[in-house]
């Protein structure tokens, strides 16, 4: 007959998605009890894992019954792990993961993407915060519908909140239609005010949405604090992966990890017709990740719904929509389980508190 100390013998080569280490080490397994040939216990995991959550919970109950065969039924409940979030870089933010959505061009969907891979963190369970770093062409505000300066309470900006994810820009703070002519100095001050004097309370992921091109707010950034890494949006044609190409030199120059490329604007399926035309290619972005050396995380084809509620200010609903909806939500799960595979393999050093 198995016993509890089979079971938790089992789970010690069980990885965490989120830091990489032993679940048994970090204290996320509670309750193991056995009885007869069912084994039962409660798995906790980070919100940050959250797009994995259910595939965690099957890997683990399938790893039991190979490790324990006297063993015929294993029951996982799930619940989050209460782990602190330790502040990163020089200002002091608190969020477990940083990602920058950039590209090499405009027009090619960024902003779109970001906000729509934000609400897909969102939805699976996590703690999501967006930033519109994009200070001369701020467009977050209007693609999720927000507007009205933030509040300052005790030198803190308080982000506006929308959906129950913390967003701020510039666009918030400008009146509509007033252009920010700044130079480099002045940027780099404002993204900083952005991160270090936001009050982004405790997060999961910060997205920020980047300016487009290779421009020096990724310097600022990398400078600031150690990005989690960058995502970079393209769409199939030659030309703008050209400029991909250049988005993706920039960050690995700045020292950004590039955790994967998405192709946006990837083929259009007539509705009438059921009929796929490659408006501008498709598959151009995947081709260019393996060159590259970089994972693709998928592509988003044209849809005329994602532009209409974009434009409407409910980008929110682009998550609701059964076509739209299962894209971010695999771009989402495919960058998270980029993070956990790249924790697993090298994972990072605890922080220690010296007394």
């Amino acid at each position: 007959m198995a016993d509890v100390q089979q079971v938790i013998k089992a789970l010690e080569g069980i990885k965490d998605p989120y830091c990489g280490r032993s679940i048994t080490t970090t204290d996320q397994v509670k309750e193991v009890d056995v009885n007869g040939t069912t084994a039962s216990f409660i798995l906790e995991l980070t919100t940050h894992s959250a797009p994995l959550w259910e595939e965690t919970k099957e890997r683990v109950k399938q790893h039991v019954l190979k490790e324990v065969p006297e063993l015929k039924e294993v029951n996982v409940q799930l619940r989050e792990h209460q782990r602190k979030i330790e502040p990163i870089g020089q200002i002091g933010l608190t969020a477990r993961s940083v990602i920058a959505v950039g590209s090499g061009k405009g027009g090619v969907g960024k902003s779109t993407v970001a906000s729509c891979l934000a609400y897909a963190l969102k939805k699976s369970g996590a703690k999501v915060g967006l930033m519109d770093a994009d200070i001369y062409g701020p467009s977050i505000p209007h693609l999720l519908g927000v507007g009205g300066r933030p509040e300052v309470i005790e030198k803190r900006i308080q982000p506006k909140e929308v959906d129950g994810m913390k967003v701020i820009s510039m666009g918030l703070i400008v009146e509509p239609g007033e252009a920010v002519i700044w130079r480099g100095p002045m940027l780099h001050g404002a993204v900083t005010q952005f991160l270090r004097d936001t009050d982004w309370g405790p997060l999961d992921y910060l997205i920020i949405d980047m300016p487009p091109g290779t421009g020096d707010i990724a310097l600022t950034l990398s400078q600031l604090l150690p990005l989690t890494g960058s995502v970079v949006v393209c769409t199939p044609q030659e030309v703008a992966l050209l400029d991909a190409i250049k988005a993706v030199a920039m960050f690995r120059k700045v020292k950004i990890p590039v955790l994967g490329m998405v192709e946006n604007m990837s083929g259009f399926v007539c509705p009438d017709t059921g009929k796929q035309w490659d408006i501008f290619g498709r598959g151009g972005a995947q081709r260019k990740a393996q060159e590259l050396d970089v994972p693709f995380l998928g592509d988003v084809p044209i849809t005329m719904s994602i532009r209409q509620q974009g434009d409407a200010g409910k980008t929110s609903d682009v998550l609701q929509n059964e076509v739209t909806a299962p894209r971010f939500e695999q771009l989402a799960y495919n960058l998270v389980k980029q993070l956990a595979d790249s924790a697993a393999e090298k994972p990072p050093i605890p922080s220690l508190t010296v007394l």
